[in-house]
């Protein structure tokens, strides 16, 4: 078999996965419940960020939070102060990207 198979959780259980995590990308998966999310950071990369249901609550920078629904991909350059929440009823459910893949 020439391709690799990931496996990625369907419920609605909090998760903050690594799915692939390697020299050339960072492809992560989460999943948050109401008044779930990140703790505040920098990105380390350029983040492609894309909301698969739910509503994104995100602060960036000193901006004040923006909502995005499902459907939706945000760029956020790299060194961008991020604030990201679920502050909805619905569960929210992302992928993102980093590409470059950060260098440690």
């Amino acid at each position: 078999m020439v391709e690799q198979v990931f496996k990625l959780p369907t419920g609605d259980e909090k998760v903050v996965e690594k799915v692939i995590f390697d020299e050339n990308v960072h492809y992560l998966h989460m999943v948050f419940n109401q008044n779930d999310g990140l703790p505040e950071h920098y990105s380390n990369s350029t983040v492609y960020m894309t909301v698969v249901r739910g509503t994104l609550s995100i602060g960036l920078n000193e901006q004040e939070i923006h909502e995005y629904p499902q459907g939706t991909l945000l760029k956020i350059p790299f060194h961008t102060k991020m604030n990201v929440k679920n502050l909805h009823q619905d569960t929210l459910e992302l992928i993102v990207v980093k590409a470059p893949a950060p260098k440690q």
